[in-house]
């Protein structure tokens, strides 16, 4: 979920665009990255997207093959979980950091992300799905309103690269969960501001746990 800063490079900008394609399902796990094609795509040079490749292999997204080349990173439901635990280290953590820190500013932040959330469930729940990507948009922007007042530029980083991941699986697998994931939304909204981190954990907890469960049996 990262958007484009200012002054961002040509290379920085299109290592957004593919990281995005490939969170967002455009570019498919398994799926070959074939520079040539990449170029006409992206309009980038070979030595460009063989740089952004590798640093996708890094970031877990892309393979490299060797002489082979690249590919989109496979799924599995054995990585699902992994990573669904780690956000929830991760996620947990913060927000014990960021409820004991957070002034009004950030419960302005963390009430406006959730409205702005709400609204896109509403219309999920009513059968909209041309919402999709802005639903999970706001998502990422609400539990990312949550822990943003816990003071570690690192944790934060490490812990969006982590929900970027489990996101990728939410566009694959991870369905709408319908109003019991909104309603989930809204006690973790409801325990913040009331600084109760440790129902907001165990809410958190029983949140993500639930949408794997779904998105494994659906």
């Amino acid at each position: 979920m990262l958007a484009n800063a200012p002054g961002a490079t040509i290379s920085d900008t299109t290592y957004r665009q593919i990281r995005a394609d490939i969170i967002f399902g455009r570019l498919v796990p398994g799926e070959k990255l074939k520079l040539d094609k990449l170029k006409g795509l992206y309009g980038a040079s070979v030595s460009t997207l063989r740089e952004i490749l590798n640093r996708l292999a890094s970031d877990g997204l892309v393979v490299a093959e060797g002489q082979r080349g690249f590919e989109v990173a496979p799924v599995s439901p054995e990585d699902l979980k992994e990573i669904a635990a780690l956000r929830q280290l991760l996620e947990c953590h913060a927000m014990e950091l960021s409820f004991a820190a957070g002034d009004m500013d950030w419960e302005g932040r963390v009430v406006s992300a959730h409205h702005k959330l709400h609204q896109m469930e509403i219309r999920m729940i009513g059968g909209d799905r041309s919402v999709t990507k802005d639903w999970k948009r706001y998502d990422w922007e609400f539990h990312q309103s949550l822990i943003s007042a816990c003071g570690s530029r690192a944790l934060m980083e490490t812990h969006a690269a982590v929900f970027d991941k489990y996101l990728r699986y939410q566009m694959i697998s991870l369905t709408f969960r319908g109003q019991i994931a909104a309603d989930e939304h809204k006690q973790l909204l409801d325990a913040a501001l009331a600084r109760d981190v440790a129902t907001a954990q165990a809410i958190l907890r029983r949140h993500v746990e639930a949408g794997v469960k779904h998105g494994l049996t659906a």
